[in-house]
């Protein structure tokens, strides 16, 4: 009597009798622009019946050029979606004191719900006396220790914004993560442990590696789902992944080849993965799900800062430090 196959296996045969047998290309960009099409109408109707606009506060300090990149691509996408969006540019010999006014400014000025201190910051600032500054309610990052802790035990907060896209993208190819093996190849606090952290939490059984983890290819070659964040060009080569296994490659590097051409890769080698089940591609897969994940966070704050709200009568309205603890819908390189 053979046994019922499990849940990614069947998956995996349903998307290859569609793709003629070839891996499935997790579209990241395609499933941000259907997000943010639905947030545009959640923001429209929450304006509506609350009279609130959500407002989303983003800090750059310096001229960093891949980081102005960043900030203007947020800055348009949070006005997209009918949400205000406060810019705050200051020059890179700020001193670490201002920068701290500003955010506890922001902290408590009531038309910002979500707060975004762009990284890296300059040498004379420390990056995690800014991010720990910020109130656990507006850290639509994710990373102030508050938000770690409940993601850690379960409790809600606001799940940092690329963990959460990755999660998104698998929802995409897998119905039931029970008992699958998942791999996460580095860990850092910005993807690897809480992606870790959010594949426990849906049961499968996880194994993080880091730089000094040894048989590497052996263990990835047991995996059903690979999450790999080490932000190494190419590092995951075709022969470490098992066929039907669903891959989602967060790194990006732009790379020159030996007679001198440019490209951007990922840190799986995308061409050697002819016989997995499901990949995201690079460009294209995981960084639009990480604005996008940022935007349904400063949603999700704006909301959980209006449900805090006492009501007319008083009586009403959560506790303040209950606010964050909603679980939300299940719905560029890192290192390691």
């Amino acid at each position: 009597m053979t046994s019922a196959p499990t849940p990614i296996r069947a998956m995996n045969e349903r998307l290859q009798m569609v793709a003629g047998g070839g891996p499935t290309v997790i579209d990241g960009k395609a499933l941000a622009a259907r997000i943010t099409a639905s947030l545009t109408t959640d923001v429209e109707k929450f304006i509506a019946e609350s009279g609130v606009t959500p407002g989303l506060a983003v800090v750059l300090v310096g001229a960093d050029p891949a980081s102005q990149i960043y900030v203007r691509k947020k800055v348009a996408l949070t006005e997209q979606v009918g949400m205000k969006s406060f810019e705050h540019r200051l020059p890179a010999d700020t001193a670490q004191a201002d920068l701290l006014a500003l955010v506890d400014r922001l902290n408590t000025d009531p038309a910002v719900h979500g707060i975004l201190v762009q990284l890296p910051l300059p040498p004379q600032i420390n990056a995690k006396k800014v991010l720990d500054a910020i109130n656990p309610a507006k850290d639509v990052d994710g990373f102030h220790p508050v938000n770690v802790g409940r993601l850690s035990n379960g409790t809600g907060g606001l799940i940092p914004c690329t963990p959460l896209g990755c999660m998104k993208l698998l929802d995409t190819v897998i119905d039931d993560y029970r008992g699958l093996k998942a791999v996460v190849i580095g860990k850092s606090n910005i993807v690897g442990k809480p992606v870790a952290l959010l594949l426990l939490e849906r049961e499968c059984t996880v194994t993080v590696t880091h730089i000094l983890t040894r048989n590497l290819p052996d263990i990835v070659r047991d995996a059903d789902i690979i999450v790999v964040a080490a932000g190494s060009p190419r590092l995951v080569r075709g022969d470490w992944v098992k066929p039907g296994a669903v891959v989602i490659d967060v790194g990006i590097t732009r790379v020159v080849d030996a007679q001198g051409r440019r490209s951007v890769v990922g840190d799986a080698a995308f061409d050697e993965m002819g016989h997995v089940g499901a990949i995201t591609p690079v460009p294209g897969g995981v960084g639009p799900m990480t604005i996008a994940s940022l935007l349904t966070n400063t949603f999700q704050a704006a909301s959980q800062a209006l449900a805090a709200q006492p009501h007319e009568s008083g009586t009403g309205g959560a506790e303040p430090e209950d606010e964050a603890l909603i679980v939300i819908p299940q719905v560029d390189s890192t290192t390691l």
